[in-house]
């Protein structure tokens, strides 16, 4: 069935999950954007493009659709199979610790298990009514830093990104969320600006990609800035630069917790005396590591 024939012929919510289901199944999409399937694919892109809630009623399912409503879905999921966009970019929203945050192309989509970590406040490694700042470094859409203004509200929180981009984006979620009291973003390359601020978190899901890696990624990763993605030929090239300087800008029994995803082997291979933490998450993910400010000071990186 093409285009035109899916507009006039789909009629009902129900025909075109079946239908659109369909379609991504016999594609070559890759998912990794916050589903893990076709299904749910196809349900937050058509529930998007008809701006309903996530928990629409099944009993909808059968509502007719108008032909602007129809051409709308076909148009953005031909845009998904055909051009790769994630649906994220479509519909210029992804979920993190269970809040929204809008998106477009110049920030990485959330993604991260470090989700989990900020839900549980960095627990059982720190007491959350003893944390008063935090850092987000490579903040991106700011969505890790927002996360933890909500998880410790009566800490201030900074949002650190390279990216003027990505500055701007984490404006629109800061706004959103109304949190423009608690959590300040600032364009730095990592710790540049951010003069003699210390904190008792500071977390970073930085580039970590190798040069390898970036060659045979999905077609749907080639929409994202490679600048929050790629760092050099092992993955590590921000992350030897974070273990460095992070002990000066930690408090005293701070806290480094930092993603580097498949560059988890390089980095232990790089530092064999160094005792990462490797944490484990309830809801799948992996590569990210935990270090007390005082581990830090006990060990010179590269």
């Amino acid at each position: 069935m093409n285009k035109k024939q899916a507009v006039e012929e789909l009629h009902t919510i129900k025909d075109f999950i079946r239908w659109g289901f369909s379609q991504l199944k016999q594609s070559d999409a890759y998912y990794g954007h916050g589903t893990d399937n076709a299904m749910d694919e196809i349900f937050v892109l058509i529930l998007h493009a008809l701006q309903l809630p996530h928990d629409f009623p099944e009993s909808y399912f059968d509502s007719r659709l108008t032909t602007d409503e129809r051409s709308k879905i076909v148009a953005w999921l031909e845009r998904r199979i055909k051009e790769r966009v994630p649906t994220a970019y479509l519909t210029h929203e992804a979920w993190f610790a269970q809040l929204p945050f809008y998106v477009d192309e110049r920030v990485l989509i959330p993604r991260s298990p470090i989700a989990e970590l900020v839900e549980e406040q960095f627990m059982p490694w720190c007491v959350p009514d003893h944390v008063n700042s935090i850092l987000d470094l490579c903040t991106g859409s700011g969505c890790i830093a927002i996360a933890c203004a909500y998880a410790f509200p009566e800490a201030h929180v900074d949002a650190v990104d390279i990216s003027s981009d990505a500055i701007e984006v984490s404006h629109i979620n800061i706004d959103r969320h109304e949190c423009q009291d608690q959590v300040e973003a600032i364009e730095s390359d990592l710790f540049q600006s951010l003069a003699a601020r210390r904190y008792d978190i500071i977390v970073s899901n930085p580039p970590y990609v190798s040069v390898a890696e970036m060659r045979d990624l999905p077609e749907e990763y080639r929409h994202e800035p490679s600048l929050g993605l790629e760092a050099g030929n092992d993955g590590l090239d921000i992350v030897h630069r974070i273990l460095r300087q992070a002990p000066d800008y930690l408090n005293d029994g701070g806290l480094l917790v930092v993603e580097v995803g498949n560059s988890q082997t390089a980095l232990i291979d790089a530092y064999p005396d160094v005792p990462f933490l490797w944490l484990d998450f309830a809801r799948g993910g992996e590569g990210v590591f935990l270090l007390t400010a005082e581990q830090l000071k006990q060990v010179k990186f590269q």
